[in-house]
């Protein structure tokens, strides 16, 4: 027998839906932080039990960009995977691997490049980057591997393609363990430089 819809299931629907508004339009990656906005918004008040999943605020962000982003979406995130291909293809030593939103296709037009890199040396990025004269900023990530570690990772920002590329340094042994995604705690989909080519041509 169907099961129809609670009060509780519809006002969880409509904050994913107002979550997702927020991150597209306002520019916020930070998922929390877009629920908290959006029960503010709602005037849902102690309402922890109501919230959405993570998960289910980015199935609502795919859905806003495919009523509402339309072709300007789609121009924006092939924009954001080239910029990602080309940083990869110069990044080729260090095993580069597409991350996050502009991986997922939820991308929005605020949303940075994340790329995965491998190397015995954090430094060496920052060398390569010094040596073609690419001005960057270096960073740091805080990434969950579990219920229980949190790990803090090197890494750096810099700009190629007029797209923010955000850039986190692992060890080489890590590319055999990804951290776990903030959408749905499994562990993040990497995608290789041949993978994203094919993600090119399919757009």
């Amino acid at each position: 027998m169907k099961r129809h819809p609670t009060r509780g299931d519809n006002l969880r629907r409509a904050l994913a839906q107002e979550a997702a508004r927020i991150m597209a339009e306002h520019g916020i990656r930070d998922f929390l932080v877009a629920k908290r906005k959006a029960a503010e918004r709602l005037g849902v008040v102690d309402g922890a039990a109501l919230l959405p999943k993570n998960s289910e605020i980015e199935s609502a962000l795919a859905e806003y960009q495919r009523l509402f982003g339309g072709e300007s979406h789609l121009t924006a995130l092939n924009a954001q995977r080239r910029a990602a291909l080309s940083a990869m293809r110069y990044l080729h030593e260090f095993s580069p691997r597409l991350v996050g939103a502009v991986l997922s296709g939820t991308a929005t037009e605020h949303s940075g490049v994340q790329l995965h890199l491998f190397a015995e040396r954090a430094e060496s990025v920052s060398l390569k980057l010094l040596d073609h004269g690419i001005p960057h900023e270096v960073t740091e990530k805080r990434l969950r591997f579990d219920a229980e570690q949190v790990r803090a990772f090197p890494g750096v920002r810099f700009e190629m393609e007029e797209q923010s590329i955000e850039v986190t340094v692992f060890p080489p042994d890590g590319i055999r363990q990804a951290p776990v995604s903030p959408v749905d705690g499994r562990p993040m989909r990497r995608a290789s430089t041949f993978e994203v080519e094919a993600l090119l041509q399919q757009q």
